[in-house]
């Protein structure tokens, strides 16, 4: 069977490459070598016929995982045609190496055999560097790159590996931006060679005290508050007060529904209340939103103690379906409109939810009466059934007035129900046809309503006329001076 042969070169001084590697070096005539930018390097360069290295695909790729791609399918291709071949990686294969892992994936779907050489990593150098046992103090081994939701929650002792360059030690720190400056930290240079650095230095210059490349690490011994901490305190909150608290006790999926529904229509109200050249506006909607992330909390604590799931299923199920249905940002599908994407988003749904078959599934019956109404007509008019334009709808306004008006004479309710239920059909139809949401305009009529009816209601006070008492004639000369002014 064709095989790769995964060697590791150690930290840096090619003293500690181990004499199994060498000897594999000097056997296997192939070599690959996943980068030259490392001091261990030059003992597979010299060896006889040299290697190939894949520096140029760092250069030409838009991300890592394009990288190790490519490198399993070049070392899969390459062991298929000469049988076997090496493949030398900075450090050891199985730390943080996340090519080697691409490669023992795919060994028995390519009929490969990967076979992995231990070796020393950059790991013992730093425990060394740094004077302690890591099973003693508990380390965490992160990587740099995935800083944000690898140390979620974590005030540390932390390894941060992978911080390769500035950028990287200063996305790490916007990862925990509420940490204090002061906070001490170490960054590990080039450990083991003649111009190893061990630099102490605060949170605040970790990424303006060295210049950092492929062979700097960072160890964070303490935070004073963990990564995404204020998340994991909302976390903790809801669990406290689903234990201690007798109200928060008794509630249910079923009981909260309309606290859902309030918190949801009060962060509507919020955001119609933004003002772009006014941030104290922020406020509300920061508070608004914080209740209904706390609704979400709430559900989930409910179903992590019946055993059901977690708020982690919740965020991984989201970011996974989000990451699905946005192929022309995490893969190779192009679409440069908003269009586009909409309509690649509804295929996508269509193959994730097979069972969806009929033209109503999926939309939702409890939303609000004018957004339900208006998805059933969309869906209707993607079928072809639809008016090709206002003026059908308009016609029927007419035409179910004209019902209504006749069901009102019948003096039966129900009729009447429903005839006014056919009128205000027709308008969110109309609406529809004119590209407008039927729930925000109506929405902006009874906010214009509201401000004049209040503005009455002030001239009203300010002329010391009682609005119980006062006739129609009077209320509606008052709101024709509002309106006109």
């Amino acid at each position: 069977m064709p095989s790769v042969v995964v060697v590791g070169l150690g930290p840096g001084d090619p003293a500690l490459v181990t004499a199994g590697t060498s000897g594999a070096i000097s056997r296997i005539s192939v070599r690959f070598l996943r980068t030259a930018r490392h001091p261990s390097a030059s003992l597979v360069l010299a060896a006889a016929g040299g290697a190939t290295t894949f520096d140029e695909v760092y250069d030409a790729a838009a991300t890592f995982d394009e990288v190790y791609e490519h490198i399993a399918d070049a070392l899969i291709r390459a062991a298929h045609q000469s049988n076997e071949v090496l493949y030398a990686v900075p450090g050891s294969p199985l730390v943080l190496e996340r090519s080697a892992r691409i490669l023992l994936e795919r060994a028995a779907q390519e009929d490969v055999d990967v076979q992995v050489h231990p070796a020393v990593s950059f790991l013992d150098a730093a425990w060394t560097a740094l004077g302690i046992d890591p099973v003693d103090a508990g380390v965490r081994l992160i990587d740099g790159h995935r800083f944000a939701t690898e140390a979620a929650g974590e005030r540390g002792p932390l390894l941060v590996a992978h911080t390769h360059a500035n950028w990287v030690l200063s996305d790490v720190k916007l990862a925990a931006e509420s940490e204090p400056g002061d906070t001490p930290v170490i960054l590990l240079h080039h450990l083991g060679l003649p111009d190893e650095a061990i630099v102490s230095t605060t949170w605040a210059d970790i990424d303006r005290t060295i210049e950092a490349d492929h062979l700097t690490s960072l160890y964070v011994p303490h935070l004073a508050a963990p990564v995404a901490g204020e998340l994991v305190r909302c976390h903790q909150l809801a669990r406290t007060l689903r234990e201690q608290c007798p109200w928060d006790r008794e509630q249910t999926h079923q009981s909260l529904i309309r606290y859902l529904i309030e918190e949801t229509y009060e962060v509507v109200d919020a955001l119609e209340a933004l003002d772009p050249d006014d941030p104290s506006t922020d406020e509300a909607l920061i508070e608004e939103l914080g209740d209904l992330l706390y609704q979400v909390e709430f559900h989930s604590t409910i179903a992590e103690q019946e055993g059901r799931f977690t708020i982690a299923d919740v965020a991984r199920t989201v970011h996974d379906k989000l990451v699905s249905r946005h192929p022309h940002v995490f893969g190779d599908v192009k679409a440069d409109t908003a269009e586009a994407v909409t309509s690649n988003w509804e295929a996508i749904k269509r193959a994730e939810k097979p069972e969806r078959t009929r033209v109503f599934d999926g939309v939702v019956r409890s939303g609000p009466s004018l957004l339900y109404a208006q998805q059933l007509q969309k869906k209707a008019a993607k079928v072809g059934f639809d008016w090709p334009d206002a003026s059908g709808p308009l016609d029927k306004i007419g035409e179910e007035t004209t019902e209504l008006r006749e069901a009102m004479q019948s003096g039966d309710p129900e009729a009447v129900a429903l005839e006014l239920g056919d009128l205000l059909f027709s308008v969110v139809n109309v609406a529809r046809h004119l590209s407008l949401d039927a729930e925000s305009a109506l929405r902006a009529a009874a906010g214009k309503f509201r401000e004049r009816f209040e503005q009455v209601e002030s001239l009203a006070r300010e002329r010391g006329i009682d609005m119980q008492k006062a006739g129609l004639a009077e209320l509606d000369a008052l709101w024709d001076e509002v309106k006109g002014g």
